[in-house]
Protein backbone atom coordinates (compact mmCIF):
# COMPACT_ATOMS: atom_id res chain seq x y z
CA UNK A 1 0.00 0.00 0.00
CA UNK A 2 1.50 3.50 -0.74
CA UNK A 3 -0.30 4.47 3.01
CA UNK A 4 2.41 2.11 4.78
CA UNK A 5 4.86 4.12 6.72
CA UNK A 6 7.93 1.96 6.88
CA UNK A 7 10.62 4.90 8.03
CA UNK A 8 11.16 3.15 11.36
CA UNK A 9 11.47 -0.11 9.79
CA UNK A 10 14.00 1.29 7.28
CA UNK A 11 15.60 2.63 9.54
CA UNK A 12 15.78 -0.32 12.54
CA UNK A 13 19.29 -1.55 13.81
CA UNK A 14 20.53 -4.91 13.10
CA UNK A 15 20.13 -7.73 15.30
CA UNK A 16 22.67 -8.57 17.68
CA UNK A 17 23.94 -12.21 18.31
CA UNK A 18 22.52 -14.31 20.43
CA UNK A 19 24.26 -15.16 23.78
CA UNK A 20 26.35 -18.26 24.11
CA UNK A 21 26.18 -21.16 26.02
CA UNK A 22 28.44 -19.90 28.84
CA UNK A 23 25.60 -17.46 29.59
CA UNK A 24 23.17 -20.30 30.21
CA UNK A 25 24.45 -22.49 32.88
CA UNK A 26 22.07 -21.98 36.28
CA UNK A 27 25.29 -20.20 37.77
CA UNK A 28 25.36 -17.54 35.46
CA UNK A 29 21.62 -17.23 34.89
CA UNK A 30 21.56 -16.71 39.38
CA UNK A 31 24.26 -14.02 38.44
CA UNK A 32 21.95 -12.29 35.66
CA UNK A 33 18.81 -12.89 37.77
CA UNK A 34 20.62 -10.93 40.71
CA UNK A 35 22.38 -8.36 38.32
CA UNK A 36 18.64 -7.27 36.62
CA UNK A 37 16.61 -7.52 40.39
CA UNK A 38 19.10 -4.93 41.95
CA UNK A 39 19.15 -2.71 38.87
CA UNK A 40 15.18 -3.06 39.07
CA UNK A 41 15.47 -1.80 42.70
CA UNK A 42 17.66 1.11 41.30
CA UNK A 43 15.03 2.16 39.31
CA UNK A 44 12.40 2.26 42.01
CA UNK A 45 8.84 0.65 42.07
CA UNK A 46 6.50 4.30 43.37
CA UNK A 47 3.37 3.04 42.58
CA UNK A 48 0.60 -0.01 42.94
CA UNK A 49 0.31 -0.17 38.88
CA UNK A 50 1.30 -2.64 36.74
CA UNK A 51 4.56 -2.33 35.67
CA UNK A 52 5.35 -2.47 39.16
CA UNK A 53 3.21 -5.29 39.67
CA UNK A 54 4.68 -6.90 36.29
CA UNK A 55 8.64 -6.32 38.32
CA UNK A 56 7.21 -7.75 41.27
CA UNK A 57 5.75 -11.45 39.39
CA UNK A 58 9.63 -11.41 37.98
CA UNK A 59 11.45 -10.92 41.64
CA UNK A 60 8.90 -13.65 43.19
CA UNK A 61 9.61 -16.12 40.68
CA UNK A 62 13.59 -15.44 40.20
CA UNK A 63 13.59 -15.16 43.67
CA UNK A 64 12.10 -18.63 44.53
CA UNK A 65 13.89 -20.77 41.70
CA UNK A 66 17.37 -19.02 42.08
CA UNK A 67 17.14 -18.21 46.18
CA UNK A 68 14.81 -20.27 47.38
CA UNK A 69 12.51 -17.59 48.82
CA UNK A 70 10.64 -14.35 48.38
CA UNK A 71 13.31 -11.59 48.29
CA UNK A 72 13.05 -9.52 51.12
CA UNK A 73 12.80 -5.84 49.17
CA UNK A 74 9.34 -7.86 47.87
CA UNK A 75 8.08 -8.00 51.10
CA UNK A 76 8.91 -4.50 52.92
CA UNK A 77 7.42 -3.14 49.17
CA UNK A 78 4.27 -4.57 50.06
CA UNK A 79 4.08 -3.76 53.57
CA UNK A 80 5.02 -0.18 52.93
CA UNK A 81 2.44 0.43 49.96
CA UNK A 82 -0.51 -1.56 51.45
CA UNK A 83 0.22 1.15 55.33
CA UNK A 84 -0.55 3.61 52.26
CA UNK A 85 -3.99 2.19 51.23
CA UNK A 86 -2.81 1.81 47.41
CA UNK A 87 -7.04 0.83 46.22
CA UNK A 88 -8.18 4.14 47.87
CA UNK A 89 -8.46 5.30 44.20
CA UNK A 90 -8.54 1.66 42.47
CA UNK A 91 -10.49 2.70 39.05
CA UNK A 92 -8.41 0.41 36.50
CA UNK A 93 -7.70 -3.06 35.17
CA UNK A 94 -3.87 -2.19 35.69
CA UNK A 95 -4.11 -1.55 39.56
CA UNK A 96 -4.71 -5.29 39.64
CA UNK A 97 -1.87 -6.61 38.68
CA UNK A 98 -0.03 -6.60 41.72
CA UNK A 99 -2.26 -8.80 43.49
CA UNK A 100 -1.39 -11.64 41.98
CA UNK A 101 2.20 -11.23 43.48
CA UNK A 102 0.84 -10.27 46.82
CA UNK A 103 -1.27 -13.46 46.59
CA UNK A 104 1.90 -15.61 46.30
CA UNK A 105 3.71 -14.09 49.56
CA UNK A 106 0.88 -15.68 51.68
CA UNK A 107 0.70 -13.53 53.65
CA UNK A 108 -2.70 -12.95 55.94
CA UNK A 109 -2.75 -9.57 56.06
CA UNK A 110 -3.15 -8.51 52.98
CA UNK A 111 -5.85 -10.31 52.41
CA UNK A 112 -8.12 -7.82 52.78
CA UNK A 113 -6.38 -5.66 49.93
CA UNK A 114 -6.75 -8.75 48.11
CA UNK A 115 -10.76 -9.01 48.80
CA UNK A 116 -10.86 -5.83 47.34
CA UNK A 117 -9.19 -6.33 44.18
CA UNK A 118 -11.41 -9.50 43.81
CA UNK A 119 -14.38 -7.45 44.96
CA UNK A 120 -14.04 -4.53 42.13
CA UNK A 121 -13.22 -7.25 39.21
CA UNK A 122 -16.74 -8.81 40.12
CA UNK A 123 -18.64 -5.47 40.07
CA UNK A 124 -21.53 -5.70 38.24
CA UNK A 125 -20.81 -2.41 37.36
CA UNK A 126 -17.85 -3.35 35.31
CA UNK A 127 -17.30 -2.78 32.15
CA UNK A 128 -17.64 -5.87 30.28
CA UNK A 129 -17.76 -7.46 26.28
CA UNK A 130 -20.86 -9.35 25.45
CA UNK A 131 -18.95 -12.64 26.14
CA UNK A 132 -18.12 -11.22 29.73
CA UNK A 133 -14.82 -10.42 29.16
CA UNK A 134 -13.78 -7.30 31.21
CA UNK A 135 -13.03 -4.57 29.71
CA UNK A 136 -9.77 -2.79 29.53
CA UNK A 137 -10.81 0.18 28.69
CA UNK A 138 -14.27 1.35 27.97
CA UNK A 139 -15.49 -0.46 24.75
CA UNK A 140 -12.00 -2.19 24.71
CA UNK A 141 -11.13 -5.67 24.85
CA UNK A 142 -7.08 -5.88 25.33
CA UNK A 143 -4.49 -8.84 25.83
CA UNK A 144 -3.25 -7.15 28.90
CA UNK A 145 -6.09 -7.99 31.12
CA UNK A 146 -5.09 -11.58 30.87
CA UNK A 147 -2.64 -11.24 32.69
CA UNK A 148 -3.23 -8.53 34.85
CA UNK A 149 -6.77 -9.33 36.12
CA UNK A 150 -6.47 -13.22 34.55
CA UNK A 151 -3.53 -13.86 36.80
CA UNK A 152 -4.50 -12.18 39.73
CA UNK A 153 -7.62 -14.52 39.73
CA UNK A 154 -5.92 -17.75 39.17
CA UNK A 155 -2.40 -16.87 42.37
CA UNK A 156 -5.36 -15.96 44.67
CA UNK A 157 -7.32 -19.01 44.36
CA UNK A 158 -4.56 -21.48 44.38
CA UNK A 159 -3.21 -19.47 47.11
CA UNK A 160 -6.24 -19.70 49.17
CA UNK A 161 -7.23 -23.29 47.49
CA UNK A 162 -10.46 -21.63 46.21
CA UNK A 163 -11.52 -23.71 43.29
CA UNK A 164 -14.49 -21.51 42.50
CA UNK A 165 -11.74 -19.12 42.28
CA UNK A 166 -9.44 -20.73 39.55
CA UNK A 167 -12.02 -21.34 37.75
CA UNK A 168 -13.62 -18.27 37.46
CA UNK A 169 -9.87 -16.80 36.34
CA UNK A 170 -9.66 -19.69 33.79
CA UNK A 171 -13.07 -18.29 32.17
CA UNK A 172 -11.90 -14.87 32.41
CA UNK A 173 -8.73 -16.16 30.19
CA UNK A 174 -10.68 -17.99 27.92
CA UNK A 175 -12.97 -15.03 27.64
CA UNK A 176 -10.43 -12.68 26.52
CA UNK A 177 -9.14 -15.33 23.99
CA UNK A 178 -12.58 -15.88 22.51
CA UNK A 179 -11.72 -12.57 21.19
CA UNK A 180 -8.49 -11.52 20.73
CA UNK A 181 -7.27 -15.18 19.28
CA UNK A 182 -6.62 -14.97 15.70
CA UNK A 183 -7.82 -17.62 12.86
CA UNK A 184 -3.74 -17.77 12.68
CA UNK A 185 -3.03 -18.86 16.28
CA UNK A 186 -1.88 -15.55 17.35
CA UNK A 187 -3.16 -12.92 19.51
CA UNK A 188 -4.11 -9.23 18.26
CA UNK A 189 -3.87 -6.41 21.22
CA UNK A 190 -7.20 -5.82 21.20
CA UNK A 191 -10.70 -5.09 20.09
CA UNK A 192 -12.77 -1.88 20.01
CA UNK A 193 -16.03 -1.63 20.29
CA UNK A 194 -16.18 -5.21 18.64
CA UNK A 195 -14.13 -4.48 15.79
CA UNK A 196 -10.83 -6.41 16.47
CA UNK A 197 -7.72 -4.56 15.11
CA UNK A 198 -5.55 -7.06 13.04
CA UNK A 199 -1.91 -5.75 14.79
CA UNK A 200 -0.57 -9.26 16.08
CA UNK A 201 1.71 -6.72 18.95
CA UNK A 202 4.52 -8.88 20.69
CA UNK A 203 3.83 -8.14 24.21
CA UNK A 204 0.19 -8.90 23.99
CA UNK A 205 0.89 -12.25 22.74
CA UNK A 206 3.51 -12.62 25.51
CA UNK A 207 0.27 -11.70 28.04
CA UNK A 208 -1.40 -14.03 26.56
CA UNK A 209 1.16 -16.94 26.50
CA UNK A 210 1.61 -16.88 30.14
CA UNK A 211 -1.95 -16.26 31.54
CA UNK A 212 -2.82 -18.87 29.33
CA UNK A 213 0.32 -21.43 30.84
CA UNK A 214 -0.65 -20.26 34.28
CA UNK A 215 -4.13 -21.52 33.93
CA UNK A 216 -3.09 -25.09 33.21
CA UNK A 217 -0.59 -24.71 36.17
CA UNK A 218 -2.79 -23.37 38.27
CA UNK A 219 -5.38 -26.25 37.35
CA UNK A 220 -2.55 -29.05 37.80
CA UNK A 221 -1.70 -26.87 41.22
CA UNK A 222 -5.45 -27.26 42.31
CA UNK A 223 -5.70 -31.08 41.00
CA UNK A 224 -8.32 -30.12 38.72
CA UNK A 225 -8.64 -31.78 35.21
CA UNK A 226 -7.15 -29.53 32.78
CA UNK A 227 -9.75 -27.88 30.08
CA UNK A 228 -8.68 -28.79 26.60
CA UNK A 229 -9.90 -25.03 25.90
CA UNK A 230 -6.83 -23.26 27.09
CA UNK A 231 -4.50 -26.03 26.21
CA UNK A 232 -5.84 -26.21 22.56
CA UNK A 233 -5.31 -22.58 22.14
CA UNK A 234 -1.79 -22.60 23.91
CA UNK A 235 -0.84 -24.80 21.00
CA UNK A 236 -2.06 -22.97 18.62
CA UNK A 237 -0.93 -19.63 19.57
CA UNK A 238 3.16 -20.81 20.68
CA UNK A 239 2.94 -22.74 17.27
CA UNK A 240 2.30 -20.31 15.32
CA UNK A 241 5.28 -17.71 17.16
CA UNK A 242 7.72 -20.77 16.78
CA UNK A 243 7.00 -20.58 12.85
CA UNK A 244 7.88 -17.05 12.72
CA UNK A 245 10.33 -16.65 14.93
CA UNK A 246 13.91 -15.39 13.38
CA UNK A 247 17.09 -17.00 13.56
CA UNK A 248 18.68 -14.62 16.26
CA UNK A 249 15.34 -15.20 18.29
CA UNK A 250 14.21 -12.17 19.24
CA UNK A 251 10.13 -11.16 17.62
CA UNK A 252 9.60 -7.74 16.23
CA UNK A 253 7.27 -5.59 17.91
CA UNK A 254 4.54 -6.92 15.60
CA UNK A 255 5.27 -10.55 15.28
CA UNK A 256 3.98 -11.82 11.72
CA UNK A 257 6.53 -9.28 10.52
CA UNK A 258 4.26 -6.68 9.26
CA UNK A 259 6.17 -4.40 6.63
CA UNK A 260 5.89 -0.93 8.75
CA UNK A 261 7.62 -2.92 11.67
CA UNK A 262 10.15 -5.24 9.89
CA UNK A 263 13.28 -5.60 11.78
CA UNK A 264 12.25 -3.55 15.10
CA UNK A 265 13.08 -5.63 17.39
CA UNK A 266 11.26 -5.58 20.59
CA UNK A 267 12.97 -7.74 23.65
CA UNK A 268 9.97 -7.26 26.37
CA UNK A 269 7.86 -9.32 24.15
CA UNK A 270 10.22 -11.83 23.28
CA UNK A 271 11.25 -12.81 27.60
CA UNK A 272 7.73 -12.82 27.97
CA UNK A 273 7.13 -14.89 25.47
CA UNK A 274 10.16 -17.25 25.60
CA UNK A 275 9.34 -18.11 29.64
CA UNK A 276 5.83 -19.41 28.61
CA UNK A 277 7.35 -21.36 25.83
CA UNK A 278 9.89 -23.07 28.35
CA UNK A 279 6.93 -23.62 30.82
CA UNK A 280 4.39 -24.88 28.24
CA UNK A 281 7.36 -27.11 26.76
CA UNK A 282 7.16 -29.08 30.27
CA UNK A 283 3.44 -28.84 30.93
CA UNK A 284 3.04 -30.10 27.65
CA UNK A 285 5.86 -31.96 26.51
CA UNK A 286 6.49 -30.02 23.44
CA UNK A 287 10.40 -29.93 23.08
CA UNK A 288 9.43 -27.73 19.73
CA UNK A 289 8.13 -25.31 22.47
CA UNK A 290 11.31 -25.61 25.00
CA UNK A 291 14.02 -25.13 21.79
CA UNK A 292 12.16 -21.96 20.94
CA UNK A 293 12.19 -20.41 24.81
CA UNK A 294 16.07 -21.18 24.99
CA UNK A 295 16.66 -19.34 21.81
CA UNK A 296 14.11 -16.71 23.01
CA UNK A 297 16.31 -16.16 26.11
CA UNK A 298 19.68 -16.12 23.90
CA UNK A 299 18.27 -13.91 21.87
CA UNK A 300 16.98 -11.53 24.66
CA UNK A 301 20.20 -11.97 26.98
CA UNK A 302 22.18 -10.06 24.49
CA UNK A 303 20.38 -6.90 24.85
CA UNK A 304 20.72 -6.94 28.82
CA UNK A 305 23.03 -4.34 29.94
CA UNK A 306 24.42 -3.65 33.39
CA UNK A 307 21.19 -4.96 34.56
CA UNK A 308 18.69 -3.55 32.31
CA UNK A 309 17.00 -4.85 29.40
CA UNK A 310 17.31 -2.53 26.61
CA UNK A 311 14.98 -2.52 22.96
CA UNK A 312 12.01 -2.33 25.41
CA UNK A 313 8.62 -0.56 23.67
CA UNK A 314 7.36 2.13 26.01
CA UNK A 315 3.85 1.22 27.50
CA UNK A 316 1.37 1.18 24.31
CA UNK A 317 -2.47 1.90 24.48
CA UNK A 318 -4.35 -0.17 21.67
CA UNK A 319 -3.12 1.54 18.11
CA UNK A 320 -5.34 1.69 14.53
CA UNK A 321 -2.31 1.07 12.70
CA UNK A 322 0.63 -0.89 12.45
CA UNK A 323 3.35 1.90 12.64
CA UNK A 324 1.84 3.01 16.08
CA UNK A 325 3.80 -0.16 17.91
CA UNK A 326 7.05 1.17 16.76
CA UNK A 327 8.32 3.12 19.78
CA UNK A 328 11.32 1.69 21.44
CA UNK A 329 12.14 3.29 24.64
CA UNK A 330 15.93 2.79 24.74
CA UNK A 331 15.81 6.18 26.05
CA UNK A 332 15.20 5.04 29.78
CA UNK A 333 14.38 1.45 31.23
CA UNK A 334 11.27 0.15 31.42
CA UNK A 335 9.48 -1.77 34.42
CA UNK A 336 7.67 -4.18 32.11
CA UNK A 337 10.87 -5.16 30.74
CA UNK A 338 12.73 -5.70 33.50
CA UNK A 339 9.75 -8.19 34.90
CA UNK A 340 9.80 -9.92 31.84
CA UNK A 341 12.82 -10.84 31.72
CA UNK A 342 13.11 -11.81 35.55
CA UNK A 343 10.00 -13.91 34.26
CA UNK A 344 12.00 -15.52 31.34
CA UNK A 345 14.99 -16.58 33.59
CA UNK A 346 13.02 -17.51 36.17
CA UNK A 347 11.46 -20.55 33.88
CA UNK A 348 14.75 -20.74 32.75
CA UNK A 349 15.80 -22.16 36.32
CA UNK A 350 12.99 -24.36 36.64
CA UNK A 351 14.41 -26.49 33.76
CA UNK A 352 15.43 -29.69 34.32
CA UNK A 353 18.35 -30.12 32.00
CA UNK A 354 20.76 -27.36 29.92
CA UNK A 355 19.96 -26.30 26.73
Amino acid sequence: MASEDTDNARLADPPLPPVGDEALTRESLAATADRVAAATWRLGLPRWFWGEGVCLTGLVQAGLVYRGDIPREVIEWFETQIASDPLATLDHVNEVAPGAAAADLGDPTHTPVLEALLAWTRNPDQPRAANGAIEHWPGGVWADTMYMVGRFMLRFGVRTGDAALVRAGVREVLAQTEILQAENGLFVHGAHRGDVIPCYWGRANAWAALALVETLEALDEMGITRLPIPEFALRRQLAALVEVQPWHGVWDVLVDGNVETRGILETSATAGIGAALLRAGRLLDEPTFTDAGWAALRGVLAYEQDGLLTRVSAGTVLQLVPFGYSVIRDDRPQLWGQGLLLTALAAAGRHPAEP
